[in-house]
């Protein structure tokens, strides 16, 4: 069944993907409209986005639900359009800023681990920064369920040369390539098992935070650099690494946590329909836990 799923749909992606920019943003607009009659998840993003923000006006919160969904639309289908992009594409609709220090780290052999959120087209931050730097790119990844679509979310997370990892070979696989010069990507701000949880506050909410990327930065010393991805306009993005901690051994307990968490927080205040926000991130309570 899985096989009978994948390739009828494939054609369908396939002439997506092969589809000029100004039409696959008209084939979006479209899916926009499907979308609001659906009512896909209408109820999660709004619960979501209120309890995010309590100080706005419901016209506030059905505006960036709006944009919110829209968005949402136009992320899937250049999600898809990376099994089609150029080099040149890569390039000139994600714009890396590559920061004078981070070439430094390079230069003496320093891995580093990069915290990012679904924040902004995620999915081409990854060949931005392997095309514009001399790091390893390593992706860390939950793999798909349907083995076909697997192998052909794989190809195209790696079509430029990144390296990517399943979530639980990650430590084995850090071990075995510590000799290199690694740049280990993480999505951090995945909803996160609540027995092994840091809890915080994230958008005024109480908020389950995954460890993963702080224990493992202790453990090499490796910088902790915060990849920021902001939508510039419609199918273009800046990405600016910023650097969090140099020293990851010297930092306090959750610190590393505390402050992406925060980082991320600000960056969805100033625009916030660029967040995953259909994703049920508060599903657990922290009342619940204990």
């Amino acid at each position: 069944m899985q096989a009978v799923i994948f390739y009828l749909l494939y054609p369908f992606i396939y002439l997506i993907a092969s589809l000029p920019f100004w039409a696959l943003y008209g084939v979006s607009n479209f899916f926009y409209l499907i979308l609001n009659i659906s009512g896909y998840r209408k109820e999660v993003v709004l619960n979501n986005l209120r309890n995010s923000f309590p100080e706005k006006l419901d016209s506030e919160i059905e505006f960036i639900k709006k944009r919110y969904f829209k968005y949402l639309c136009d992320l899937i289908l250049e999600t898809l359009k990376t099994i089609r992009m150029t080099e040149k594409q890569a390039r000139e609709r994600c714009v890396f800023h590559n920061p004078e220090w981070l070439n430094e780290f390079y230069e003496h052999k320093q891995s580093i681990i990069i915290v990012m959120g679904h924040y902004g087209n995620w999915e081409w931050a990854g060949p931005s920064f392997t095309l514009n730097t001399n790091y390893q790119l390593v992706v860390i990844y939950r793999p798909l369920s349907n083995i076909y679509f697997e192998k052909m979310m794989s190809g195209m997370r790696t079509k430029f040369g990144t390296r990517i990892t399943p979530v639980n070979n990650t430590l084995r696989d850090m071990v075995s390539n510590r000799s290199q010069i690694t740049a280990t990507a993480f999505i951090a701000d995945q909803t996160a098992s609540p027995e092994n949880a840091y809890w915080t506050t994230f958008m005024n909410q109480d908020t389950a935070v995954f460890t993963g990327p702080e224990k493992l930065a202790k453990k090499f010393n490796y910088p902790i650099v915060y990849m920021n991805v902001k939508r510039i306009k419609r199918g273009y993005y800046e990405i600016t690494p910023e650097l969090l901690f140099k020293n990851s051994k010297e930092t306090a307990d959750n610190e590393i946590l505390e402050v992406f968490t925060k980082r991320l927080e600000k960056e969805i205040t100033i625009e916030p329909s660029t967040w995953l926000w259909s994703h049920k991130r508060w599903k657990h309570s922290r009342k619940n836990e204990f």
